[in-house]
């Protein structure tokens, strides 16, 4: 990592974050390709084009740029990139850390050992004083709590893990407060803990945002604790995801007769870790073994495969709404992994396809 990009290279950094069909593993590849953000912005309208599209990407101006810098400022939020020091270690040891961070509050809580407690929103009084008072107990214990700043098991879990350290990452921006009965719980987060958004201030959340939002929680943690959820459960999207990261993942039982307890009691049954209480998760906590670095920002040189039209059009006629491997990718067109690799940022800045995580490409 970067100690600190430069002024030029932080708006450079935001441009290429914020440009179209730029997702997090895209973004990745770029930087990795052009090890800088202002020879990755340059190369865009090219590289779409190369992907079959005719008009070039949207691209923010340096005007729109400045504008997200200073709405940031005003609000007193601090905006972290994946190429410096200060991002958290955390996330930037994810496959696709997202590019850009905006914090309110303590930034330095996103480097303490962070704990994620998360369950329905419509929660039953029983469950919400179990998170509540796990998350006591595991602030006492010197763990931070992460969560989702929604309803029910959410907001309980931030209420009893305020004294201790306690971490809100939203869907929308980072001023986005939602709901609204939550105004004064996110008071209290910027005064005595922080908030974590990805997207620009004045972004209000839409449904897609939900996904990237539990991402960042799971790879913020280092263990997952689901209190209450149902089958079809936001909650069981982070759980998979901490999962997929190499985070534990701990589940509160609950009556079969409730339909909020099926979604944790299927994730013991697919072999979560069962949680009783503080002790569960402390055992838990013991056996992580770190978060291992993965080299970011200008490391080295950038990479030098090239993609070609035939192979572009072959990568993508292979694309479908199911997602495939990477390799299965190289095995198919019996190209090197790197060429392939290249094509497919090309096809996703075309809006042709959508990468994923862990080398994942599907149709888009």
């Amino acid at each position: 990592m970067s100690p600190g990009l430069t002024p030029q290279a932080r708006r450079d950094w935001l441009r290429l974050a914020r440009s179209e069909g730029v997702g997090a593993v895209t973004f990745d590849q770029l930087i990795h390709r052009y090890a800088e953000p202002g020879r990755a912005l340059e190369a865009l309208p090219e590289l779409a084009r190369r992907g079959g599209r005719s008009q070039a990407p949207a691209i923010p101006s340096v005007t729109e740029i400045e504008a997200e810098l200073a709405a940031g400022a005003a609000l007193g939020a601090e905006l972290i990139c994946a190429g410096e020091a200060s991002y958290p270690q955390a996330l930037a040891a994810l496959d696709a850390p997202p590019p850009v961070l905006w914090v309110r509050g303590d930034a330095s809580l996103l480097d303490r050992s962070i704990v994620a407690i998360v369950g329905a929103r419509v929660a039953s009084a029983a469950g919400q004083r179990f998170a509540r008072g796990l998350a006591a107990e595991l602030g006492h214990a010197g763990h931070v709590i992460v969560s989702g700043m929604a309803r029910g098991i959410d907001g309980a879990a931030h209420e009893g893990s305020l004294e201790h350290g306690s971490i809100a990452v939203l869907g929308g921006g980072v001023d986005d407060i939602y709901p609204p009965e939550h105004r004064d719980l996110y008071r209290r987060l910027i005064e005595e803990g922080c908030v974590v958004a990805e997207h620009p201030p004045g972004r209000q959340a839409q449904a897609r945002d939900f996904p990237r939002r539990n991402r960042i929680i799971a790879g913020l943690s280092r263990a997952v604790v689901v209190v209450e959820a149902e089958l079809r459960s936001g909650s069981l999207i982070t759980a998979r995801l901490a999962a997929e990261q190499g985070r534990d993942v701990l589940a509160v039982p609950g009556s079969p007769l409730d339909p909020r307890a099926r979604g944790a009691n299927d994730l013991i049954r697919q072999g979560a870790a069962l949680c009783e209480g503080v002790d569960d998760v402390l055992r838990a906590l013991d056996t992580f073994d770190g978060f291992r670095e993965r080299e970011r920002g200008y490391a080295g040189p950038p990479a030098c495969a090239e993609s070609d039209a035939a192979l572009v059009e072959a990568v993508a006629a292979l694309l479908s709404p199911t997602p495939v491997s990477r390799d299965e990718l190289v095995r198919a067109t019996g190209r090197d992994a790197g060429a392939v690799a290249a094509a497919l940022v090309e096809l996703a800045i075309a809006g042709r396809a959508e990468l994923s995580p862990g080398g994942m490409a599907a149709l888009a």
